[in-house]
Order: structure tokens, then C-alpha cells, then sequence
């Protein structure tokens, strides 16, 4: 009967380690050993490699992915996007793990490749996905530790797999001008909030729109406000339309806009809607109707509610954001013209910037929109106090993580940082900023 004779140490002739064998670890040479492999030979893998990543190099696998997978650490892919976008999971990260992606059709601008880490690990230390959008980029990335997880090693700039970024946006349309003689309040410029994610690298466009004239001769309405947006690529676009002029004396309907102008007094005339029906979602609310015979005309819509003509002639309040740190409110609506009692009574414009209307008893002009809130100008009055307010211009104002703001921007918006650890942009004029 044979034996089988087990030893913790083979030795060849000269007296040097070959393998040490200790339980089920294997230990082949010692240290400061060099290990050659003979030309021809082939070593197989099939179980799990570690350890043989730490220089940053992948071995590349030549089949080519066209869907979502999970890759294996130590490989590198050809990715082709050319049928469509998707994503490749990262493998649970290890410090020295590497894993390397090649946009193989040079398609990545038009159909991006998503790199998701697995669980909580991070990318570039945030636990963000990335997106690959340069076409034909390769990039090399390699697991550090748990404060930055996965970094780019290839070119040294982790900008070559941009992260979004989570942003707050309000955009906020030029407010109209109220009406002439009896006139009614302007409307509040649209008003819209948005989360949207912002990429590095990515330029986006910023345009604040101005307020409308008020009317300052008889017929017609006030000017509606311009549209104030955002756009980029990436991005949903957020346009917010202009307020609606405020009708004038006896003879016109406030005007459709982001929240309606008011409709004139002294001739039954309705207040203009709220928005256009091409306009979603609701960016503000309707203005008022006027009075038949009644010398009251109604205040222009704003952004939280209707304009009013019984209270009388109240601008629609505007609505409250604090993307700036702290609660402000825009985009009121302009009042319309009071002419009752004696003395006439000067109706309000609604909270958030909306301009006051006009009396001519005692005489008091219209006021305009407040500037950079949107808000509507009032209606004219009477006698020598009949031109109707301007609208106010509007505003767009963008905040992010004070870790991701670029610092790139044109147009000169105001820049406030460490805003509970926010950096916040404010547009009053047309600009860009470039995630």
C-alpha cells in the first residue's frame, strides 16, 4: 500500500525556496526572490486575482459590450454605444482595483457611457455616477481608499469622467407693464423652480428677460415682459414667459402672459389668463377683471394667486424662495387703478414686487415693478397720472455645492459663497455659467 508523504518545504539542490506550503496558502519563492516565467508558458486564472492592479494597468478583454454590465476588476472593456446609452457598474472597490473603459465606435457624445459605483463607494469622492461624454476618450481607474474611492490615473484629470451635480435654479420672466387711463395691473413675469443636474465642462446659457413698457396713450395694453430661460446641453430647459400687459381704458382685456394682465376699468373687460395655453407648467395666475362703470380696474396676476379687482384693484401676491439663504418673495403682480371714494384709495401691487396703481383723486402715478423680481407695473389712473408702470426685469439665480462651483461664469452675475454651504449665482442680465 503507498503513502503519500506531505512536506511544509521543497528546496532545489542550491538550498533556495521553491514553494512553502502552510495550510491552504501557497507561497512561491521567497522574498527578494525573483519569479521568471518561461517563454511559452501560459498561467490561467480561475479563481479571483488580487493584488496585480495596483500599477494602474488593466488587461483588456476584446469582446465588446454593447449593454449594461458589472465589470471584474483588473480588465479594461471597448464600450459601444453606437444602439444606445449604458452603464457599467463598478465592481465593490478594493484598494488597487482597476478597471479601464474605450469608447470602441466613438460614440460617447452622442449615446454617454455611465460609470456607477457599487454602493457607497465613490467616484472622485462623491458617490455621483460619472458620465462619459467625449467621444472616443479611454480612461483608467484605479480604487484608492474610502475617501475618494474610484480615481483616473490615465491623464491625472478626474475631468475625464465629468460627475453632475445636483443644482437649484429659479428663473424668473420680466413682469408687464399696466394699462393706460383705468388701466389694468401687469402681470408678474413666470415664474419656475427646477433641481437639475449640471456637468462639469458644460456651458450653460443664462438670459433674464426685460419688463414690458406701460401703456402710455390711450388703446391697447401694456407691453408684455420677455421670457427669461436657462439651457445647456443635458439640461431640461426652464423657460418662464413674460407677464401680460394690463388693459387700457374701455377698450381691452389684460393679456395672457406668465400670470395675466388685468383687465381696464370702466368697461366690463376681463383680466387676461394666467398663461398661455403652450405654456406648462402653470408659471402664475390670472389677472383680475375690471369693473363695468365701476372705475375700478383688476390688478395683474402674480406667482401664488389671481389678481383682484374687490379689494380693490390688488396685485396678485408673488411667491416665496430661498435659494438665496434666506426668504424672499417675487414676481407680484401690478395693482389696477382705483377711482373710488374721495379720496381715492391707492391699490396695492402684490407682495414679491408689483407696482401700485394709479388714483386721480388725489393724483398718484403708477408705480413700476420692483427691479429683478418679475413683478407687474400698476395701472394708470386718471387726469395727468393715466401712463401705466413698467414691469420689473426678472432674474435667474442658480445654487450648487460650494465644492463643485467652477468659478467660470460671463455676464457678471453676483457670486455669494458659503451660503449654508451653497454657492449662489444671481443673473440680472443675460450670462452663462460653465459647470
Amino acid at each position: 500500500m503507498s503513502s503519500i508523504i506531505k512536506v511544509n518545504t521543497v528546496q532545489d539542490i542550491d538550498g533556495n525556496n521553491i514553494i512553502n506550503e502552510n495550510a491552504n496558502t501557497i507561497t512561491i519563492g521567497a522574498s527578494g526572490d525573483t519569479i521568471t516565467i518561461p517563454s511559452g508558458a501560459t498561467i490561467t486564472n480561475n479563481g479571483t486575482a488580487t493584488g496585480f492592479g495596483a500599477t494602474g494597468a488593466a488587461s483588456w478583454t476584446t469582446t465588446v459590450k454593447t449593454a449594461t454590465f458589472t465589470a471584474t476588476a483588473g480588465e479594461g472593456y471597448f464600450c459601444n454605444t453606437t444602439a444606445g446609452a449604458f452603464t457599467v457598474n463598478l465592481p465593490a472597490g478594493s484598494a488597487g482595483a482597476v478597471v479601464a473603459v474605450k469608447d470602441y465606435a466613438s460614440t460617447f457624445n452622442n449615446n454617454n457611457l455611465t460609470i456607477a459605483a457599487n454602493g457607497s463607494d465613490k467616484i472622485g469622492g462623491t458617490t455621483t455616477n460619472a458620465t462619459l461624454s467625449t467621444a472616443g476618450v479611454a480612461v483608467t481607474l484605479v480604487f484608492v481608499d474610502s475617501t475618494r474611492g474610484w480615481l483616473v490615473t490615465d491623464d491625472g484629470l478626474q475631468t475625464s469622467v465629468p460627475q453632475p451635480y445636483s443644482a437649484d435654479i429659479l428663473v424668473i420672466a420680466g413682469g408687464a407693464g399696466g394699462g393706460y387711463d383705468d388701466g389694468g395691473g401687469g402681470g408678474a413675469g413666470g415664474y419656475r423652480t427646477s433641481t437639475q443636474n449640471f456637468t462639469l465642462g458644460t456651458v450653460y446659457t443664462v438670459t433674464v428677460g426685460d419688463g414690458g413698457a406701460g401703456k402710455t396713450n390711450a388703446g391697447g395694453t401694456g407691453a408684455s415682459g420677455s421670457n427669461s430661460s436657462i439651457s445647456g446641453s443635458g439640461l431640461t430647459t426652464i423657460t418662464s414667459a413674460g407677464g401680460g400687459g394690463g388693459g387700457s381704458s374701455n377698450s381691452s382685456d389684460g393679456v395672457a402672459g406668465g400670470s395675466g394682465g388685468g383687465g381696464a376699468g370702466n368697461g366690463a373687460t376681463a383680466g387676461g389668463a394666467g398663461n398661455t395655453p403652450s405654456t406648462t407648467p402653470a408659471q402664475g395666475f390670472a389677472g383680475a377683471t375690471g369693473i363695468a362703470s365701476g372705475l375700478v380696474s383688476g390688478g395683474g396676476g402674480g406667482a401664488s394667486e389671481a389678481g383682484n379687482t374687490n379689494g380693490p384693484a390688488h396685485g396678485g401676491d408673488g411667491a416665496s424662495s430661498s435659494i438665496t439663504g434666506s426668504a424672499v418673495t417675487r414676481a407680484g403682480g401690478g395693482a389696477g387703478s382705483n377711482r373710488i371714494g374721495s379720496p381715492q384709495s391707492v391699490a396695492p401691487g402684490g407682495a414679491g414686487g408689483g407696482g401700485n396703481g394709479g388714483t386721480d383723486t388725489p393724483q398718484a402715478a403708477a408705480a413700476d415693478g420692483t427691479a429683478n423680481t418679475g413683478g407687474g407695473g400698476g395701472g394708470g389712473g386718471g387726469n395727468a397720472a393715466k401712463d401705466g408702470g413698467d414691469g420689473g426685469k426678472g432674474v435667474v439665480i442658480l445654487s450648487m455645492p460650494d465644492a463643485n462651483y467652477s468659478g467660470t461664469t460671463t455676464g457678471s452675475p453676483t457670486v455669494a459663497t458659503g451660503v449654508s454651504g451653497k454657492t449662489v449665482l444671481t443673473f440680472t442680465g443675460d450670462g452663462s455659467y460653465t459647470g
